[in-house]
């Protein structure tokens, strides 16, 4: 299993936060047909060979993917554009 971890500092307010990270799963769930659902400040995702978390802090936002077999060989290309899309998202205004 491929793991990435991804650490995206911020300075927006908690709601603010959570719409930054809502676009995030979208583009995760459209791009890899993930399931997403919010837990608290905790967004989870999953489908079969992925398996992750964006976790929202008040500074930061920490995204957790676990990668099965089949994915794992894309995981640099898949953490670049996760990476990309988060540092746009959360990027100060």
């Amino acid at each position: 299993m491929a793991d990435i971890n991804i650490v995206q500092e911020h300075n927006l307010a908690p709601e603010q936060a959570r719409a930054a990270a809502q676009q995030v799963a979208d583009k995760l769930a459209e791009q890899f047909e993930l399931a997403c659902r919010w837990d608290g400040d905790v967004l989870r995702f999953e489908r079969s060979g992925v398996d992750g978390t964006l976790t929202l802090e008040p500074s930061r936002a920490h995204l957790q993917i676990a990668l099965g077999f089949l994915f794992s060989a894309f995981s640099s290309q898949i953490e670049g554009k996760v990476a990309d899309k988060m540092r746009a998202v959360f990027a100060p205004a």
